[in-house]
């Protein structure tokens, strides 16, 4: 079982596809909490160099309320990182797969709240 959803973006800028994600989270319901910059990270902590990598942490306030309700402990799978990558010839989008995060997690109301979860992301990602 793949854990992410992914999308290509062949010629892409990281700039343009980070733009068009958030459009497409905040189209859905999704804020971004937070936000790491993985390459400037690595650039400062280790004087590492390496492609483009941002990390987004999206959040559908009344999915989390509903997941939190049921298992107060979820937060700590909480948010929904999307990824935003250079690779070769473009960009590529990697969205968290909720019902595979939570597989470890014995609640079957909560993987029904991941399964609506992953149909919103899996349209965030078809949407971008």
């Amino acid at each position: 079982m793949s854990y992410t959803l992914d999308r290509s973006f062949a010629g892409a800028t990281l700039a343009d596809v980070e733009a068009r994600t958030r459009a497409a989270l905040a189209a859905r319901g999704f804020g971004v909490l937070t936000e790491i910059d993985v390459r400037a990270t690595m650039k400062k902590k280790l004087d590492v160099d390496m492609p483009g990598y941002l990390i987004l942490g999206a959040c559908n306030p009344g999915m989390a309320h509903q997941a939190l309700a049921m298992e107060p402990k979820v937060g700590a799978m909480l948010p929904c990182n999307v990824i935003l990558r250079e690779v070769a010839g473009g960009v590529e989008v990697s969205a968290i797969d909720p019902v595979a995060s939570m597989t470890a997690i014995p609640n079957g109301d909560l993987k029904r709240v991941a399964g609506q979860v992953r149909e919103m992301l899996a349209e965030v990602v078809k949407d971008i």
